[in-house]
C-alpha cells in the first residue's frame, strides 16, 4: 500500500484504536464499538476502510457472527528532519533473511576530528545511509520475529492465537521482569482489571503463574 495513504488511513484515532484492539484479539462490531464508545455503524464504516487498505480480514464464527482481525504485518517508517522528508512501508523479512552477512552489523561510532574536505564528507554520509538503510532492514527481521515468537507462546499457553492467547502471551512478557499487581498489568497491557484477573487465574492453573505478596510472577518450574 502506498505509504502516504497508508498515512492517511492511520491519522484517524479510532482507526488506531481499533488496530490496538484486534493486535489483542479478534473482535466483532459490537465489542469494538463498546471498546470504542461509538456507534456500529461508525464501526463499520471504520473496518471496511481498513479492510480496501489489506489491514484487516474477517471470519464467521460457528454463530455466524463476523470476527474482524489483522490481516499481516506492516511497519511504516516516517522521518522528518531539516534535510529529508519520506515515509516508507515494508513488511517483516523472513526467517531466511542472513543478518550476519550485513557489512555494518557492528557500528563504528568513532567520530573525525573535523579537516575533512567534501570527497571524505560524501564519502561518510554515504556510509551513513547504507547503515541506515541496514538498520532498517534489521527492524524489520526483529518485527518479524517478535510476530513468529508471539504465536509460537500462545500456541504454547493456549493452543490458540485467536483466543485469549495474545493477551495471556503479552501478561507473561510484563511479568517476565518483575512481579505485578493486577491493577499494574491491567494498565500495562491496556485492558479491564477483571479480564487481565481471569487471564492471570487461566495461567495459575496451568502452573505458569502465581502471586504472592509481591503480586504475580513467573514460576521458575
Amino acid at each position: 500500500m502506498d505509504s502516504a495513504a497508508l498515512l492517511d488511513l492511520l491519522g484517524n484515532e479510532n482507526r488506531r484504536r481499533i488496530l490496538r484492539l484486534l493486535a489483542r484479539k479478534p473482535c466483532y462490531v459490537t465489542e469494538i464499538s463498546e471498546y470504542l464508545g461509538v456507534s456500529p455503524k461508525a464501526v463499520i464504516d471504520h473496518l471496511r476502510k481498513l479492510e480496501e487498505a489489506g489491514l484487516v480480514e474477517s471470519r464467521m464464527d460457528e454463530r455466524r457472527r463476523k470476527y474482524f482481525h489483522i490481516s499481516r504485518n506492516l511497519r511504516l517508517e516516517v522521518n522528518v528532519s531539516p534535510y529529508e522528508f519520506g515515509a516508507k512501508s515494508a513488511y517483516p523479512a523472513s526467517r531466511s533473511f542472513d543478518i550476519t552477512a550485513w557489512r555494518y552489523l557492528t557500528v563504528d561510532v568513532s567520530l573525525e576530528d573535523g579537516g575533512q574536505n567534501p570527497g571524505e564528507l560524501a564519502t561518510e554520509l554515504s556510509q551513513l545511509q547504507d547503515l541506515e538503510n541496514e538498520l532498517s532492514m534489521a527492524q524489520r527481521w526483529v518485527q518479524g520475529r517478535i510476530t513468529e515468537t508471539v504465536e509460537e507462546l500462545c500456541d504454547a499457553v493456549d493452543g490458540d492465537a485467536d483466543s485469549d492467547g495474545r493477551l495471556h502471551a503479552d501478561l507473561l512478557v510484563r511479568l517476565a521482569d518483575e512481579p505485578m499487581d493486577t491493577t499494574e498489568l491491567s494498565e500495562a497491557v491496556d485492558a479491564p482489571p477483571a479480564v487481565v484477573e481471569d487471564g492471570l487465574v487461566a495461567l495459575a492453573e496451568q502452573g505458569i503463574v502465581d502471586r504472592d505478596e509481591d503480586g504475580w510472577y513467573l514460576r521458575d518450574d
